[in-house]
């Protein structure tokens, strides 16, 4: 307890640190040749690392989705000599957090303990990647807790939305399934599935490393090789081929017995590393990014109170880029509200945004950047996404001019590329013509 208390009394104090360090971000190559960017800090004695495979659930096999997922949930269910129960207990003794996700194209770690205990944290990591034991009772206990959050999922109006949004905007490639899998495919999953998926993910030409806090580079090198080196060089991706969503003014509708209908859209947008993408990131922060300031709340609430929120996002991956967007209202309402949002991405298409808006969304993005790093987790995972986007180490000090240097031609040309295109629409409620019917009151 009084380890587990200190490492929360560390993570409050660890607060601002980051944003002071950030001009401070160092490569560091181990002797083994293995690659982090660290900001040392000594503040506080904590040590964040966040850490990312390439992969993820689009390698999970055809007949099978759901396997990366699983496989990642049992990482910590038991390592080398550990059984499950050894292992957590090691974690809780020492203070020590280790969280495992899976997104489309990454299987991302993270890792957070106090300086004192680094050694133990690292080989215990060391341990969940190299020799996880994926023993029956973990695992069978894993997968109901999985079948369990999938039952929920399949009647959770925003979850069924998401999942029938990907499978419609790409169709027969693997960015179509939901990385957590199906009621179906989850059961058919066994130990050996996952043993071959972690022994073709885990390789050290697939991993990025990010670290803050108090360590300096060459204990850091010696810990990243005594993690990871055993890893093999290659790993065994297979090729996932480039994808556009499809669009073709498509509005799914899923019928579901719910007060609100849940709405999700989007369409086709531009990669990571276009040239105009910054551009297109703050005509989204014009749009819906920018929350009680956009333009779709403006619109869409406060002048129609069609909606209570609504918003819209970027989202790049290895393969496709699209914008997304969500909203909920009214089942009677659901049709109006679409055709409202379609109006308004079509305005911004045809005129671009203003001046004052260009000039305000530049104001905004550049002075909230920092503040939303105020933690070592999550400057950690700043810096392992920037590595992630080929940002170069020194992203953080360019940005506000690459910020300053979009110009109003240049978010009008972007405004028209991307959101000229004709929208993908799943709406999860009830029909209209049920939501206007009162229903009878049950005694």
């Amino acid at each position: 307890m009084a380890r587990t208390l200190a490492l929360g009394a560390a993570l409050l104090a660890f607060g601002h640190a980051p944003a002071q360090a950030a001009a401070k971000i160092q490569r560091v190559i181990s002797p083994g040749g293995i690659e982090a960017w660290l900001v040392q800090d000594a503040t506080v004695p904590l040590v964040a690392m966040q850490f990312a495979f390439r992969g993820g659930s689009a390698q999970d096999p055809a007949d099978k989705p759901g396997v990366a997922q699983l496989m990642a949930d049992n990482l910590d269910e038991g390592a080398g000599d550990l059984d499950s129960n050894a292992y957590h207990e090691r974690l809780e003794r020492h203070a020590i957090q280790m969280n495992f996700t899976v997104t489309r194209d990454y299987i991302r770690g993270s890792l957070r303990m106090l300086k004192d205990n680094r050694d133990e944290a690292f080989d215990l990591l060391r341990l969940a990647l190299t020799a996880p034991r994926f023993d029956a009772e973990p695992l069978e206990r894993v997968r109901a807790q999985t079948m369990s959050i999938l039952r929920r999922e399949s009647v959770t109006p925003g979850s069924i939305a998401s999942n029938k949004f990907f499978a419609a905007g790409f169709p027969n490639h693997p960015y179509a399934h939901s990385p957590r899998g199906t009621l179906t495919s989850i059961p058919a999953i066994g130990a050996d599935d996952l043993r071959a998926y972690r022994k073709k993910m885990f390789a050290r030409d697939g991993l990025t490393v990010a670290v803050v806090g108090d360590i300096d580079a060459d204990a850091l090198g010696k810990l990243l090789d005594a993690t990871f080196g055993t890893l093999p060089a290659k790993g065994d991706l297979a090729s996932v081929p480039d994808v556009t969503l499809a669009t073709g003014d498509s509005r799914v509708f899923v019928p579901l017995d719910v007060p609100q209908t849940n709405i999700l859209f989007g369409g086709p947008s531009i990669k990571r590393d276009d040239p105009d993408f910054m551009a297109a990131y703050i005509v989204n922060h014009i749009i819906g990014g920018g929350s009680l300031s956009s333009r779709l709340y403006h619109e869409v609430r406060e002048k129609r109170g069609l909606v209570y929120s609504v918003s819209t996002s970027l989202w790049w991956m290895d393969k496709t880029s699209i914008f997304l967007g969500s909203t909920a209202t009214r089942a009677d309402r659901a049709n109006e509200t679409v055709d409202r949002i379609s109006a308004e991405l079509k305005r911004i298409a045809d005129e671009g945004p203003t001046q004052q808006e260009l000039d305000e969304a530049k104001s905004y993005l550049k002075g909230s950047q920092m503040v939303a790093l105020d933690s070592s987790t999550k400057f950690a995972g700043a810096l392992l996404q920037y590595q992630l986007d080929k940002l170069g180490i020194d992203y953080l000090d360019r940005r506000p001019a690459i910020i300053d240097a979009v110009t109003l031609d240049d978010a009008k040309r972007v405004a028209k590329k991307i959101w000229s295109h004709q929208l993908l629409t799943v709406s999860v409620g009830r029909p209209p013509a049920e939501a206007s019917t009162p229903k009878p009151i049950k005694n």
